[in-house]
């Protein structure tokens, strides 16, 4: 038989945090909890545990309790649902004041949400599900330095995604035949290429030489295409200090948008260098390394979708998303949901997308969808129809591994997106004649008819783990 996290006593406080009369207020910071309680607790009991632990709750009453307004601060757990298809757990809604949390730190918030709580012995298992951040807490953020739109204005590129491609092998290279690979994808036709998240300075390519080789193929690329170009230069470092130097190393080349790995380095990290890049006019791109660790588990973690707020908050001007058809996990409903809260104004809330609640962004710009893991020419009809045109769609091996070299992957994505974005505006439903577009487009296209012969083959087909609770 468990043993129960509390005594009589004990849970007769902790139960003070349970109020399903409260009615949230539109400043309140609301949290969804998807809760699987020890034997012996109950929902009520567990709910009321979340949140008091993740606000101004104890194990036992204090009497400096007394010294302040404690109804006023502590966090109330207002409503429980069911999961669907899941008897084991449940939902808790929590609303938070807003004066419990600094204004403009990321840091702070989730620090308060998710620091102890999850180690509560009275829950076997905690998933953050979703944040309702007021709009009066949206407004003391920075969010993106630049935006869509302004990247776009800056880019002279309209109309149709931006196409990527990062560098393979993504160690191992010398920093002069890394540049080699940059300059034949961006001549093919790509728009960008990116150093891969752990390319930072290791013996075989330091960063120095890397940024001045990867920039010289940038100028190189630009001046016989008549495009802008870019490659997102690393800056991630052990320290933000050299991160800096990094990154003013790269303005100073010339570069028009560096990249940061926004969980391995730190939110204060991230918002800093957000900061500094809407300073100094340099766009950002934003890797999402180590987030399957924290989101992957459909019982227990965060889900991406708090992440990828957290990051529009914190500043970032592209975030990778997944592909939904490529190699890594993705859900496509769910997918569909956070793309959304990275580049909309305001995202009513949508079970049926994995969306609690209601999301106003108020002015703040968007964010940029990247959809990048194992995709190949064969996925591009599906990736246009599911992240329309505000995204990049990036493409390693499926740059690369062409049979005839960089420049003619390069070239066969870029042919291959053209042809589908122009069936699209036409009226076609693009996935459905996926096989027609592509092979009518290859008929003038040698280089895109030798892509689809590759990889005709290719297919990542697993079930997803992380799936949406719906009935």
């Amino acid at each position: 038989m468990a043993t129960k996290t509390y005594d009589a006593g004990v849970k007769d406080y902790a139960l003070t945090y349970w109020t399903p009369d409260y009615v949230p207020l539109d400043s309140d910071l609301l949290a969804c909890f998807k809760v699987t309680q020890q034997p012996g607790v109950s929902r009520e009991e567990a709910a009321a545990a979340v949140a008091a632990e993740s606000s101004t709750g104890t194990w036992t009453t204090v009497w400096s309790d007394l010294l302040t307004d404690l109804d006023y601060y502590k966090g109330r757990a207002y409503r429980i649902e069911d999961v669907p298809g899941d008897k084991e757990s449940f939902y808790a809604f929590v609303a938070y004041p807003l004066d419990l949390f600094e204004e403009g730190s990321i840091v702070n918030v989730l620090t308060s949400l998710v620091g102890n709580v999850f180690g509560f012995k009275a829950v076997r298992h905690l998933r953050l599900e979703d944040l309702r951040f007021p709009l009066h807490y949206v407004k003391t953020c920075g969010g993106p330095p630049n935006g869509i739109q302004v990247e776009r204005d800056r880019l002279d590129k309209y109309g149709r995604p931006f196409l990527g491609a990062t560098v393979k092998p993504k160690l191992g290279l010398s920093a002069k035949s890394y540049g080699r690979a940059v300059y034949e994808m961006l001549r093919g036709g790509l728009d960008f290429t990116k150093d891969d998240e752990n390319v930072n300075s290791q013996p075989f390519m330091r960063w120095q030489n890397r940024f001045e080789f990867v920039m010289e193929a940038v100028r190189k690329a630009q001046e016989e295409t008549g495009e802008r170009k870019g490659h997102y230069l690393n800056v991630t470092a052990p320290t933000c200090e050299e991160m800096f130097k990094r990154a003013e190393f790269a303005k100073a080349l010339g570069a028009p948008i560096i990249m940061h790995d926004f969980l391995t380095a730190g939110f204060s990290a991230n918002t800093s260098l957000a900061n500094w890049c809407r300073d100094n006019g340099m766009l950002l791109h934003i890797h999402r390394a180590m987030h399957a660790v924290i989101d992957r588990h459909p019982k227990h973690g965060i889900h991406f979708r708090v992440l990828a707020k957290c990051l529009r908050l914190s500043g970032g001007d592209h975030l990778h998303t997944g592909t939904v058809v490529g190699k890594l996990e993705g859900d496509r409903q769910s997918t569909l949901g956070f793309v959304d809260l990275l580049r909309e104004s305001f995202v009513p809330e949508d079970r049926a997308r994995g969306l609690f609640f209601d999301q106003d962004w108020g002015g703040m710009p968007g964010v940029m969808a990247v959809a990048s893991g194992g995709i190949h020419v064969w996925h591009i009809p599906a990736l246009v129809t599911i992240f329309g045109d505000d995204s990049v769609l990036q493409f390693g091996g499926g740059t690369q591994g062409h049979p005839w070299g960089n420049a003619a992957g390069a070239a066969a994505n870029r042919v291959a997106t053209e042809a589908c974005v122009k069936a699209r505006n036409e009226g076609v439903e693009v996935e459905k004649a996926a096989r027609e577009i592509l092979t009518e487009a290859a008929r003038h296209s040698p280089e895109l008819a030798a892509a689809m012969e590759t990889w005709k083959e290719i297919k990542f087909e697993f079930d997803v783990v992380d799936k949406l609770d719906v009935a």
